[in-house]
């Protein structure tokens, strides 16, 4: 076993001695873990010339000795940021050896490497992918330079990277550790993708922190912003006041009137502004929360087509909004839409910063938020223990906990796995007597492969203890009333859909759970105050010209490749009743 700073010794304890941190200034650790000595040659060139000054590059060529080595790294302060194996004839177990990598450290990734056109062991390490027990793999090279195996591996880094935090913090957030508005901003900027950090306000850095801010017993939570600003600190601030702190929105003026409002930046409403901006049309986005909707809340999205490694949530979301802020469209963050009127031609739409858009059409794609358990006691330990979504940025915290997840579809299943590589326990809860109607055949697979994660059948949430956090819950059998108090540490709610159509009032055609219908779907005789002969187009609401995306409408195929589809699809529409509008005073006065 070797390392690129120099060799390690047969003995155990002069490995642990000579064979870590050898490396000045080295963050983290690249594992080569691979018997072929020709292999191992070629990886540890290609890893030592690009990443050898940032990171130490390690090679092992026992699998034996990979575990007793890699703790002995973390025991030395230095994390292992992905160990790469061959897979294939040389190496028949090389998948075994990474898959049980994750019990030694959850956040190292496992990259299998295999030779191109080596199609058997393809199979094997899709199949791996699928149950977990890898992470990603990749090509190895054959010549210099590899840059297509350079950005497989660089993606990679980023993303231990980012779900490891640390490094470079643009803001910095100083509250009470078990707080729910401490949460929710740590969950805002791990949403945005924004480099931030939390500092416990009892702690002997946020004392001195607040101190050099001149801060003497300040409302807490207090948000440091760490780049160009005004406003350096900002005392327990609202998120509008964050998003405004920014400065990366573009004002609007009342009298300015756009061709399309997309009210909702999740996959639906990100798409439709990608289109519509790019073809030219004067396009706004107001997003009350956080880019991506429930799905940037996702750790990792393996089904979305073009991501064969994945992708997560946050990531498919920012890339999205690069595109459509590329082309030209204009996001108000941390507004609410209140009202939609039609006055003159146009729609108007009330904010919640008291402001007026004026538009000539609405996409509406506000989605879906999850169900509240409405249990007072539960609902007053939020951001105690108990938390509604994913809450990505919480995940770290779970090491060595009793972790619960309530939800039987695809965000759930992925939650579960998340917090499986900190958490000594995660326990699905699920009312139903299956997850096959409910959840994608990959996660259910996946999860039946993690050997910390238990589903229980035909159970909810009933009731739960905890003074200042959550301790215990108390779970009801659904068939037999039966009751049963278990310890807990966290729970994350997942539980079924509710659109955010409350602000629309009767305004639009809605079911009886508040989904908007559209188009074929709309009740008999919508339409009959509209032009003549013009019917409702497919996505349009009972309003002329106002359309409804992703899983906020009835009926929807709720996914995020078909909530992007659908904002995709909507801008078409958009344009022929645009054209149609405008063609109509033409023909009037010929």
């Amino acid at each position: 076993m070797t390392t690129s700073a120099g060799t390690a010794t047969a003995a155990h304890e002069e490995r642990a001695a000579s064979g870590i941190g050898e490396a000045a200034g080295v963050k983290a650790a690249i594992v080569i873990a691979c018997r072929e000595p020709g292999v191992r040659q070629i990886l540890h060139r290609e890893l030592s010339k690009r990443y050898g000054t940032d990171y130490q590059i390690a090679v092992c060529d026992r699998s034996a000795e990979l575990a007793p080595w890699m703790r002995d790294m973390l025991a030395a302060g230095l994390p292992v940021a992905l160990v790469i194996g061959e897979v294939g004839a040389q190496d028949p177990d090389g998948i075994e050896v990474l898959s049980a990598i994750r019990a030694i450290d959850p956040t190292a990734l496992r990259v299998a490497a295999v030779r191109w056109g080596d199609w058997e062991s393809m199979r094997s390490i899709f199949d791996a992918v699928a149950l977990g027990k890898i992470d990603h793999w990749v090509t190895r090279p054959v010549q210099a330079p590899a840059e297509e195996f350079h950005r497989s591996i660089s993606g990679f880094l980023m993303e231990w990277s980012s779900l490891r935090g640390g490094g470079f913090e643009a803001a910095q957030v100083i509250g009470e550790r078990w707080s729910a508005r401490s949460q929710e901003l740590r969950d805002l900027f791990s949403r945005h993708r924004v480099p931030a950090g939390f500092y416990d306000a009892a702690s002997e850095h946020a004392v001195q922190l607040l101190h050099e801010l001149g801060l003497e017993s300040p409302e807490l939570p207090v948000v440091v912003l760490r780049f160009g600003t005004e406003r350096p600190a900002l005392v327990n601030p609202s998120n509008r006041e964050i998003a405004d702190a920014f400065g990366i929105m573009r004002p609007t003026s009342g009298e300015e009137v756009f061709d399309v409002t997309i009210v909702g930046a999740g996959p639906a409403g990100l798409a439709a502004a990608v289109y519509a901006s790019s073809e030219g049309l004067r396009t706004v986005v107001i997003e009350h929360e956080a880019i991506g909707g429930q799905a940037g809340t996702s750790s990792m999205i393996r089904n979305y087509p073009g991501f064969s490694q994945g992708v997560s949530g946050a990531s498919l979301a920012q890339e999205t909004w690069y595109q459509a802020w590329t082309f030209g469209t204009t996001f108000l963050y941390m507004r609410r839409a209140e009202s939609l009127s039609r006055s003159d031609g146009h729609y108007r739409l009330r904010l919640s910063d008291g402001g007026v858009l004026t538009t000539r059409t609405v996409i509406i794609a506000t989605g879906a938020t999850y169900r509240r358990l409405g249990i007072p006691h539960l609902e007053q330990l939020q951001g105690r223990g108990v938390f509604y979504g994913a809450a990505v940025s919480e995940a770290p915290a779970m090491r060595g906990r009793n972790v619960f997840v309530a939800g039987a579809g695809n965000s759930a299943g992925q939650t579960a796995l998340h917090m499986a590589k900190w958490a000594s326990r995660v326990t699905v809860l699920v009312r139903a007597e299956s997850l096959a109607g409910s959840m994608s055949d990959y996660l259910i697979r996946q999860i039946g492969a993690t050997p910390n994660v238990d589903v229980s059948y035909r159970v909810q949430v009933a009731e739960g203890t905890g003074t200042g956090h959550l301790q215990s819950l108390i779970l009801q059998d659904t068939a037999s009333g039966a009751r049963r108090s278990v310890p807990a540490d966290a729970l994350f709610v997942l539980i079924g859909s509710q659109p955010r159509t409350q602000w629309l009032g009767d305004a639009v055609a809605r079911d009886q759970l508040g989904f908007i219908r559209t188009g074929p779907d709309l009740p008999a005789g919508t339409g009959s105050c509209w032009p003549p002969g013009r019917q409702p187009l497919p996505l349009e609401t009972s309003l002329l010209g106002v359309f409804a995306a992703g899983d906020v409408r009835r009926g929807s195929v709720k996914r995020v490749a078909s909530a992007a589809g659908e904002g995709a699809a909507a801008i078409p529409l958009v344009h022929r009743h645009l054209h149609t509008t405008a063609a109509a005073p033409a023909a009037a006065g010929r």
